[in-house]
Formats: structure tokens, sequence, C-alpha cells
């Protein structure tokens, strides 16, 4: 008896803990990728190795899992998998890792953190969402939209001053002579063109990966097997990759890889943030819902910004902390307001039964009050068109119960 306690407890945080293992292991994705890309690895190599490793990763468990329950292919299918694996691993993460390499690990997180606010408004132009503005959940997700647009922003066009840290200034302190300091102030300080860059580049990611989720909620209609849908996915992505490889890099040598840094990025990325977080992350929203996941993702920033100015030096600026700020708060305003939605919609499911029963009964009064007043033949004859109209409405109550969810 004296365990239970204990047990529940671990039972309710089994969840905190597992998505504060994700953002540990999406944060380590970024330093490392990172630091391949600073010893020359080309991004359009690393997406294609990614993917593959995550084919590889994913299609076992597809395989085993989901060998019953796999819908048959279709002509329609196939080209929204196709669009899908060009939004994802071919547009989606060459723009992230070129906006990575201009810029840095803490702002390509931190700008990645408009992705909510992005899909909100995608779903509001293909009316897959509607807007009230008179709901006060509505309003948090139009003014937090705003604020993580204004956030992106000012990271995009103010960088400001430079912002001292303790610890980095005592790591570059003994390279700060010679002819060696700026080269190394280089390699962590990008230029003004860069750091716009950098940032446009991302913002297209976080763009394209927002049309990933709206594309995929439709596909998942048609083809509900979500880890035979990845694993097609990360497939003709890989492929795709490949022939955007091609035509971007004309040397044979940037296909070479070996037991390095390199490697290590690929495997790392394919294996554990395109598999197993995937996974995790799918029974975390599972058992509490999209919206506890999505909290989580400025714990990532956090992480990425402690291990990016120890590891690699990074430099940190005013406009991107101020931005980083406001972008927090407009994707909690945004979160709020969806799970504002969500409890709304799951109060009108559970009402719906009640009002079914009710106008069952109603039918049923009305029928007793018909047997006492007509007469056996016509009795019989209400009765049946008075059932026929019960089961109408009742069945018009499940559909729209069914269209709701």
């Amino acid at each position: 008896m004296a365990s239970s306690p204990c047990g529940g407890f671990l039972e309710k945080a089994k969840p905190y803990f597992a998505m504060i293992c994700l953002q540990f292991g999406y944060a380590g994705m970024n330093v490392i990728t990172k630091v391949s890309l600073n010893h020359g690895m080309s991004h359009y190599v690393l997406v294609v190795y990614r993917h593959a490793f995550a084919t590889i990763s994913i299609a076992p468990f597809a395989l085993l899992l989901e060998r019953k329950v796999r819908p048959k292919m279709t002509w329609s299918v196939f080209l929204q998998i196709f669009v899908l694996a060009l939004l994802g691993p071919v547009i989606d993460q060459n723009f992230y890792y070129a906006g990575l390499k201009f810029t840095g690990p803490t702002f390509a997180c931190a700008m990645s953190n408009i992705l909510p606010a992005m899909t909100f408004v995608m779903a509001v132009i293909f009316r897959m969402e509607k807007v009230d503005l008179k709901k006060v959940r509505c309003q948090a997700k139009v003014a937090g939209t705003l604020v993580t647009v204004a956030g992106a922003m000012m990271m995009t066009l103010y960088k400001g001053p430079l912002m001292q840290m303790a610890w980095t200034s005592h790591v570059q302190a003994p390279h700060g002579h010679g002819a060696e300091a700026p080269a190394a102030a280089a390699a962590v300080d990008p230029s003004g063109r860069e750091w716009f860059l950098g940032s446009l580049f991302v913002i297209i990611a976080t763009l394209a990966w927002a049309s990933l989720f709206i594309l995929q909620a439709h596909t998942l209609k048609k083809y509900s097997a979500p880890l035979s849908l990845t694993t097609l996915i990360c497939f003709v992505g890989t492929l795709q990759a490949i022939v955007v490889t091609f035509a971007m890099e004309h040397r044979p040598s940037v296909w070479a890889i070996g037991f390095d840094m390199n490697l290590l990025a690929a495997a790392y990325a394919g294996i554990v943030t395109s598999s197993i977080a995937y996974y995790v992350q799918g029974l975390v929203i599972q058992k509490t819902g999209p919206v506890f996941a999505s909290a989580f993702s400025p714990l990532m920033m956090i992480i990425v910004a402690g291990m990016g100015s120890f590891i690699l030096a990074e430099k940190i600026y005013l406009g991107g902390v101020l931005g980083a700020v406001l972008i927090v708060v407009g994707l909690y305003s945004v979160l709020w307001g969806k799970h504002k939605e969500t409890q709304e919609q799951d109060a009108a499911m559970m009402e719906l039964p009640v009002a079914s029963k009710g106008n069952d009964a109603e039918f049923t009064a009305a029928t007793v009050v018909g047997d006492d007043d007509d007469d056996d033949d016509d009795d019989d004859d209400a009765a049946d068109c008075k059932k026929a109209n019960g089961v109408k409405k009742s069945s018009s109550s499940n559909e729209q119960g069914a269209s709701a969810v």
C-alpha cells in the first residue's frame, strides 16, 4: 500500500521526464550538426545521410507494427507523400541547416519556435480552423501570433550589442592574441548579410514544416498508418535529396564520410531526432495531447544556448535575446488558446450523448401520449413513424458529433 503513492507519482512524472530528455536530444542534434557544418560537411549530403538513417531505423517498426492496418497505396496518396517529402526532408532540412550554418544553434532554435503560430495562420488560410474574435481563446491565438512575428522580425533585423558571458570571455581570452583572434571571431560572429540570410532560411524552413503539418493531417485521413507514412516520407525524401545534392554539389569528395563527426551528426540526427524522438513524442501526445508536448520547446532553446556558449563559444546578441523572449511569450499565448479550444471541444463531445438521450426520451413520451389518444391500428402506424423519426434524429446527432471531432 505504501508503494502506490510513489507509483502514481512516477506514472505522472513519465511524460515530463520523456519531454525533458527529448529536448536534450534535440539540443544535442543542433550542436553536433553545427560542429559538423563548421568542419566543412555539405548540408545537402547531411540531409541525404540523415534520412537514410531515419528510414532504416523506422522501417522495421512500420513493417511489424502496422502490417495488418496499413491501407492500400493510391496515386493520390503517393502524390501527397511526394509533396510531404519535398516539404520536410528537402526544403525544411536544407534551409534549416543553411540557416544554422550562417547563424548558430541558439538563434536557429529560438527562431523555430514560431512554428505553432505559422501553423495556426496556415490553418486559418485553408479553413481548417475558424477565428471568432469575440472569444478569448481566439484573441489569445491571434495576439500570440502577432507577438511571435514581431519577435522573429526583431531577431532578423536587429542584431544589437554582444551579450558578455563570463564563461565565453574566459574561453576566448587565451586566443585573443595575434592574428588568430579575427579568424576565431569570424567563425562564431556572422556578418550582417549572413545574419539576415540565416534568419530568412530558418523562417523558410519553419514555413515548410508548418505546411507539412497541414498536409500531413489531411494525408493521415486517407493513409492511417503513421509509422508507415513516416517511413515513406523519409525514403522518398532521401531519393529527392540525392537528386538535389547531385544538382548542387559537383564534387564527388563531398560524399566521403568516415568514422568522424560527420557520421555522428548524420546518425544522431536520423536515429535520435527522426526515429526515437518521433516514437516517444507520439506516446506523450497520445497520453497528454499536443499542447503539452509543444510547451517544452523553449526548454530546448535554453539548453542549446548553454551548450553552444560552452562548447562552441557561440556569441549571443541582445537582438536575439529580446526576439527570443517575444517568441516564447507569443508561443505560450497560442498554446493557451489552443488548450482552451481543446477543452471546449471535449466538453461539447461530452454533452452530445446527453442531448441524444433527451431527444429519445421526448419521442418516447410523445409515443406514450399518442398511444392513449389514438386507436390500436393508428397507434401502431404512429409509433412506427415516430420510431423512424427518432432513428433519423439520433443518426443526425451522431453525424454532428463525428464532424465536431
